[in-house]
């Protein structure tokens, strides 16, 4: 069964074939060079009697315009019908009274055009002699959809699709339930979509929204290129003159309180190949305050690249992780702190004592001189490059006037930056990185992390993937149900009844070859495979995209070689022992002899269904755990780790029968955080394999 799995490998080549990795010597810092000087220029701004902002940056090196609508409401709560807002955005791009859909994109891909429309916005491009077309269809898409209730359902099942793919996904959970306990999820900055807001959304729910947020109230309309401020008014008060709409207010949200001593909140997702670690506090850092400009730097220092403290510790020293990073929100409004990384399940204790430390490193003043003038050297960088794009200038514009800030500014910000000390950065750091008051949310399989992140002294809470307390109930003490039988469970007592639960060890050792064909999704491309097997341990597996073969791999049981790209190479010493580990099309049947070693290691868990837990040892070595239900006694998981410690998650569900032998038609594969699932669209047991396959 695991030669299916092959096939995944190979849209991986497939898609990361082109794929070029430069080396960096992340052992010399860049030398910091004198600030650029920069020279912002001013935008003219007309105040249009309907409340709307027109700013314009004249620009006339390249014959194009752009224009982009910023409506400023502010966060929204959306309650019981949370992700509405999104979708009544999504709803502008479907059609307006005056053009279908079809018509209304054929109109703007003819001129080479760019119209986009969002809940809180709109934008248009293009050639300066097709601008006011262009600008004319944004403002019909804007001022006169026609929210066809048959674009609504594309939509929703759009979006509960989108919903599905992350339910078992760790990165998205821990994102989610991170705003959600920060912020309290009854709340604008902490609701989130789920399959019931979304499914409650009806097409009035809609036009209330478009009713209530699309507005010239607290809207900001900026013009950039090869136009006049002239033309641009002229076009504003030709398109949106007489737009009306409701008066906007920013709503008055309170601030969130941080947990009065640090917590871990974990939430259980037993199919996480990888625990995700999301370490903050909230914060209240204003664009126009004192601090912003060091808080930049700080966070910089800590955790804003690849040569920052978390980064070389967490990867570059200790290995834990791909890389970890920090972030420093700002605003208005309260915003979060957070140091983020995707760390081996193993090694999820020592990550969050050495996130801590870093942290706390900071606000000890731990800062070098070199660190700083890095961080210096990298906005100063930053910020010249952004300013060779008329756009950037003003975006800057329309944030001086949302923001509340000083005219001057972006015109004195790298003075600012310059200024910042070492003294200024410890300082920031006490105010914004909390030691004693953080939320850790980690996402990941609790079973695992649990009793070593015990060791750090912090209290453990438990949530589920939507940010409710779990409640623990004195059945749930012990995880596996009565065993089916009055026998002690062991090792051998598992495989046995995993063989009787699909067909019978007799049945099964009829079966000698097997012909699988299988479908599967990867990054919006389509790919179909087939997997072929006959005893001992002869493999066979193609996949495709379309009628290319992408990648094959062909394994006599003695040697073998693998096709991509249209070269072919043998395999290696170690790829030749790992294709022996698996024999037999059931490999459980070999399991109870001396080339494995098993080991029983209680009771789990596979989505609230009780299993065993089965340590498998191959021959090669390599280790897999497997789950089987306590239930069916079929197997629901297992995780397979290979020489670098990185683990893979399989789950295997949608059992049917074959003749009279149960095989999984439903088949989920997890790793570094990629979730991809494989159907099972056909399967013939002896027929359909020859020896000619494995040639």
């Amino acid at each position: 069964m695991k030669r299916i799995l092959i096939l995944v490998l190979g849209v991986f080549i497939f898609m990361n074939a082109d794929a070029q990795v430069k080396k960096i010597d992340r052992s010399k810092r860049p030398v910091a060079g004198p600030a650029p000087i920069i020279n912002l220029k001013d935008p003219v701004i007309y105040h249009m009697p309907n409340g709307m902002t027109l700013l314009v940056v004249e620009d006339h090196k390249l014959p194009k315009v752009s224009a982009s609508l910023i409506i400023d409401a502010g966060p929204v709560k959306e309650g019981n019908k949370a992700g509405h807002l999104a979708l009544m955005g999504q709803m502008l791009e479907e059609g307006t009274t005056q053009m279908a859909k079809a018509d209304f994109d054929e109109a703007i891909d003819q001129m080479g055009a760019n119209v986009n429309l969002s809940s809180s916005g709109a934008s248009a491009s293009a050639l300066t002699r097709y601008f006011p077309k262009a600008f004319e269809l944004m403002t019909q898409a804007l001022r006169h959809p026609s929210f066809p209730e048959a674009a609504l359902e594309k939509l929703r099942k759009q979006a509960l699709t989108g919903l599905k793919s992350q339910e078992k996904s760790a990165p998205a959970i821990a994102a989610r339930v991170n705003n959600a306990l920060a912020y309290g999820k009854n709340t604008a900055m902490g609701e989130f979509e789920t399959e019931e807001t979304i499914k409650a959304i009806t097409l009035q729910d809609i036009k209330d929204a478009y009713n209530n947020y699309i507005t010239p109230s607290r809207s900001y309309l900026t013009f950039v290129g090869d136009i006049t401020p002239a033309a641009a008014k002229a076009l504003v008060e030709k398109y949106l003159g007489n737009w009306t709409g409701k008066k906007l207010t920013l709503p008055s949200i309170p601030d969130a309180e941080n947990p009065v001593r640090s917590e871990i909140d974990i939430v259980n997702v037993p199919t996480a190949v990888q625990a995700e670690i999301r370490m903050g506090n909230l914060v209240t850092n204003p664009m126009n305050g004192s601090n912003y400009h060091a808080s930049l730097l700080a966070n910089y220092i800590l955790g804003g690249s690849a040569d920052a403290k978390l980064f070389m510790n967490l990867r570059e020293k200790h290995g834990f992780t791909y890389g970890s990073y920090s972030s420093l929100g700002s605003g208005r409004f309260q915003s979060m702190f957070s140091a983020s990384a995707a760390v081996r399940t193993d090694k999820t204790d020592s990550a969050v004592a050495e996130i801590a430390k870093e942290i706390i490193s900071m606000r000890d003043g731990n800062i070098t001189a070199e660190e700083l003038a890095t961080a210096k050297a990298a906005y100063n960088g930053y910020f010249a490059l952004n300013m060779e794009d008329p756009a950037r200038s003003a975006k800057l514009a329309s944030n001086i006037l949302i923001n509340d800030l000083p005219k001057d500014f972006y015109k004195t910000y790298l003075t600012k930056i310059n200024a910042v000390s070492i003294d200024d950065i410890k300082k920031v750091s006490k105010e914004y990185f909390s030691e004693g008051r953080s939320r850790i949310v980690i996402a990941g399989n609790a079973d695992r992390i649990i009793p070593n992140l015990m060791r750090l002294g912090y209290p453990i809470k438990k949530y589920d993937r939507y940010a409710d307390p779990v409640v623990e109930k004195p059945a749930d003490v012990n995880v596996a149900e009565t065993p089916k039988t009055t026998d002690k469970v062991s090792a051998y007592s598992i495989v046995e009844d995993y063989l009787k639960a699909i067909g019978g060890k007799e049945a099964i050792k009829g079966i000698t070859s097997i012909h699988t064909d299988i479908s599967l999704e990867m990054m919006g491309r389509s790919f179909e495979g087939t997997s072929k097997q006959m005893n001992p341990n002869k493999r066979n597996t193609e996949l495709k995209m379309g009628d290319m073969t992408i990648f094959k791999q062909v394994f006599n049981g003695t040697n073998g070689y693998m096709v991509q790209g249209g070269q072919k190479l043998d395999m290696t010493e170690d790829q030749i022992k790992e294709m022996a580990d698996e024999k037999g099309v059931f490999p459980q049947l070999y399991y109870t002899t001396s080339d494995y070693k098993l080991d029983y290691l209680g009771a789990g868990k596979v989505d609230g269904e009780a299993t065993y837990r089965l340590k498998v040892i191959m021959p090669s070595g390599k280790t897999s755990v497997q789950q089987y239900s306590t239930k069916t006694g079929l197997l629901l998981q297992e995780e397979n780790t290979d020489a670098k410690g990185e683990v893979e998650t399989v789950n295997y569900s949608n059992y049917k029968k074959v003749g009279n032998i149960l095989f999984p038609f439903s088949i989920v594969r997890n790793a570094g955080g990629q979730e991809i699932p494989l159907t099972i669209t056909a399967v013939k047991f002896n027929e359909g394999v020859s020896d000619s396959d494995f040639q």
